[in-house]
């Protein structure tokens, strides 16, 4: 097909609760919301869709996969805008402008694989509630949500990556503080109620635990030997944004930029092309995994 195309059209539902239709595994635009998609093929055989959402979140870009209908992993770039995140041992860069560098990273490993469709919460330097975050993995239908951070500690010693899983109960007690900092950023957030938890039956929610913390163990394998990790890194809590995204969630902390080390391995494109690589393979295994049952 020479040059370039693009269409549109809008699609409007009659559905009730999104979060009730994403927890059965299928989305519904409700009431007299209506959605835009735009889809465009760019000559060099990749292609994607631009779906506008009737939210606060405006337009979302997914990417197609090789095969469609491949099910979508949403990666989610922490903080942004006006938050931004913990600030690097250097001082020269922010938690927000390295989560997004990675997030951008992954998602192109994925795009090149061309083995599942993916989006991100976000492009470019904005700022998202936890609830707007979560709820795009309700409204477009993912698989997988994977929220990437860096973390940061007052021991300059403390280095390595963490994955953290869904639980009602934590871990650890770093773990429940790190889940009470993500949080709090909710009770900030203006009409943000958690009803999502009222609405998913407590069935569902253990299943999303199950789910994220396989895929947690997953990305540990593959991680293992190529990426430096904390002494028992996968670790667990009741983060709000993985309870209310409704399908198997993990949040990755990539490193410490309050560490010089971890600093200087999340800047140099080498190193977080190792961190990449375990991402994908763990979210490309997981997918695999799924489809087969």
């Amino acid at each position: 097909m020479p040059g370039r195309w693009k269409a549109s059209t809008m699609i409007a539902g009659a559905g009730a609760a999104v979060a009730v239709a994403a927890a059965l595994g299928f989305l519904a635009f409700g009431g007299a919301a209506a959605a835009g998609i735009e889809a465009g093929w760019s000559g060099n055989g990749g292609n994607a869709v631009t779906v506008t959402l009737p939210t606060a979140t405006q337009r979302v870009a997914i990417i197609e996969a090789r095969t469609p209908g491949r099910p979508l992993v949403l990666i989610d770039p922490g903080h942004g805008g006006q938050d931004p995140g913990a600030t690097a041992v250097s001082g020269d860069v922010s938690e927000k402008d390295l989560a997004l560098q990675l997030g951008r990273e992954l998602r192109d490993r994925l795009a090149s694989d061309g083995r599942v469709r993916i989006a991100m919460t976000r492009d470019d330097d904005r700022y998202l509630t936890l609830d707007q975050r979560s709820a795009l993995a309700r409204d477009l239908g993912a698989s997988l949500y994977v929220s990437l951070h860096m973390d940061s500690a007052p021991n300059p010693l403390a280095r390595g990556a963490t994955v953290y899983s869904l639980s009602d109960v934590a871990s650890d007690e770093e773990s429940a503080r790190l889940a009470r900092s993500e949080n709090s950023a909710l009770a900030r957030a203006a009409g943000s109620d958690g009803s999502v938890r009222a609405i998913l039956s407590d069935l569902v929610v253990q299943s999303q635990m199950r789910a994220s913390a396989t895929l947690a163990e997953r990305l540990v394998r593959n991680a293992g030997g190529s990426v430096e990790l904390r002494p028992n890194p996968h670790r667990f809590a009741d983060f709000h944004v993985l309870r209310s995204a409704g399908v198997p969630a993990v949040l990755f902390e990539a490193g410490y930029i309050s560490n010089v080390d971890d600093e200087a391995m999340l800047r140099d494109p080498k190193q977080r092309a190792q961190i990449v690589a375990a991402l994908a393979r763990a979210i490309e295994t997981d997918v695999a995994a799924r489809s087969l049952r």
